[in-house]
């Protein structure tokens, strides 16, 4: 795919929301862009489609699987009755404003539905939306946090349907499927095209009031996307392939990547032949978790992961350290201080990152390199005045007595002695952050979390697990090294301060 001739050597950036379906179309589209001589790469689960809207916006992706019904309510916030849906052409029309267009309709419709157990459904006689509105049974609802949210989910479908329940916190639309097979839930939003929906034997309602508008798949690209390098995939997937397709990611435990070839194999989508060990090499029975663990991406997520822990630190301790000597030199600033710092800790790390995102006007490794800087700083912070205020007051007085200026006391005195508390704050932020660095894959900044993400988005344990276990091993290994370097420095003092004892010492 060209973008304007002057950027046809620019790689092309792919997006996908956070679920099966967008995670198999996004890694189709870079599929037919590689085999079609164009460079690209697929930022995987991204978020919402606030977030792709941003990510659009801003140039940190070119083109991502999107659906009618959502650019016209989400995207372009128009309010049209269900049985009104525009035609590509009106779409492109209004999206204009935007610096948008929608190409390539993918040949499905994946409307919003309700679903429930088929036995229920059948005890209960549900059978449609309306049904359900007047059923007395005291149903739990288990819905998607964007459906709850969406202008055309929950709130609207309520009021139309006059629906009177009222759901619990939003789940992950994977484990939502799981929360129903485990009867923990008993009505869930889905998606017509979900695999799950006939593994687990499910009803689902009838909108027999036509709420649901159609959600027709298309690539929502920028502008100066050319998309004829795409076009070979219009009209190629109908609503039984794309649950098939589904299927094989959900319950056979194929990558994306795999059943994405296999796809263009079979269809010959990429209008390129491959050779027969590459078609081999897909045809694969489900991974196991050491397969998983030690697949190809592991180098790369690895690399990631430790950029962003350990240069979001080093940003932490620049700013953390001078932050935690000001609180000590000025104590009437000292709970001002404190109480910020700690305030913006417990701001929830997808919040953050939303702000950091329209602050920055970017996706990936840079709000992610900010937000993990500012959760570092609070035990920085806080070690350093700690550190500091342990020290005896008169040993500052004595350096000054001596002679030396402030700023010397403090580099030659005054931190030295207070270094290994403040490396414990460092250390604790160190481990702190290879956690909260899993997040970051939200918004494209990569690292460990995408395998836990996309476990998370087919109900993988084991993909979660293949994300979980090298994070958890990395934080064991960053506390063990640190460890280690807090004894070395510990002893180091100890070993300078013995030495230093005679000369310092008076004898009678």
């Amino acid at each position: 795919m060209a973008l304007a001739p002057a950027q046809a050597a620019n790689e092309v950036v792919v997006g996908s929301k956070r679920f099966t379906e967008s995670y198999i179309l996004g890694e189709i589209t870079r599929q037919v862009l590689v085999d079609a001589g164009v460079p690209a790469t697929h930022r995987q689960g991204l978020g919402n489609t606030a977030v792709m809207e941003q990510a659009l916006a801003n140039g940190s992706i070119a083109v991502y699987p999107e659906y009618t019904g959502t650019i016209v309510r989400e995207l372009l916030k128009k309010e049209l009755p269900a049985s009104e849906n525009p035609s590509l052409e009106q779409l492109n029309q209004w999206l204009a404003a935007k610096g948008l267009k929608a190409a390539v309709p993918l040949g499905f419709n994946n409307s919003y539905a309700l679903a429930m157990r088929e036995d229920d459904a059948a005890r209960l006689g549900i059978a449609t939306i309306s049904d359900l509105a007047r059923s007395k049974e005291p149903l739990r609802f288990g819905l998607s946090h964007e459906f709850q949210v969406r202008a055309d989910g929950w709130g609207a479908l309520k009021q139309a349907y006059g629906l009177p329940f009222t759901p619990g916190s939003g789940l992950d639309h994977g484990l939502a499927y799981q929360a129903l097979a485990q009867k923990q839930v008993d009505v869930v939003d889905a998606y017509t095209t979900d695999a799950q929906i006939g593994r687990l034997r499910l009803r689902v309602l009838q909108d027999d009031r036509k709420f649901f508008p159609r959600y027709d798949a298309v690539l929502l690209m920028r502008a100066e996307v050319d998309p004829k390098p795409l076009a070979a995939l219009a009209g190629r997937i109908d609503e039984d392939t794309m649950r098939a397709l589904n299927a094989e990611v959900e319950i056979d435990g194929r990558t994306f990547d795999t059943v994405a070839r296999n796809f263009l194999a079979r269809n010959k989508a990429a209008g390129v032949a491959r050779p027969a060990a590459a078609a081999a090499a897909t045809a694969s029975h489900p991974q196991t978790f050491m397969q998983r663990l030690l697949a190809p991406d592991l180098p790369r997520l690895l690399r990631e992961h430790l950029t962003l822990v350990f240069a979001s630190l080093a940003i932490a301790v620049a700013i953390g350290v001078p932050l935690g000597v000001l609180a000590h030199r000025q104590p009437r600033l000292s709970g001002t201080l404190m109480a910020v710092v700690g305030i913006v800790q417990t701001v929830p790390s997808l919040a953050l990152l939303a702000f950091l995102i329209a602050m920055v006007g970017t996706i990936g490794f840079v709000p992610a390199l900010i937000a993990l800087a500012v959760y570092a700083l609070l035990p920085i912070v806080r070690n350093t005045h700690a550190g500091l205020v342990s020290l005896p007051e008169g040993m500052r007085h004595a350096g000054l007595a001596l002679g030396m200026r402030d700023g010397q006391v403090l580099r030659g005195i005054e931190l030295p002695l207070a270094a290994p508390t403040i490396f414990a704050g460092i250390k604790t932020a160190a481990v702190l952050n290879v956690g909260v660095a899993t997040v970051a894959t939200f918004i494209g900044a990569g690292g460990l979390g995408e395998r836990i993400v996309a476990g998370l988005a087919v109900n993988d344990t084991t993909l979660m697990l293949a994300g979980a276990v090298p994070a958890a091993v990395l934080a064991l290994l960053t506390q063990w090294v640190f460890d280690g370097l807090e004894r070395w420095l510990r002893r180091g003092q100890q070993g300078r301060g013995a030495n230093e004892a005679p000369r310092g010492g008076v004898r009678a």
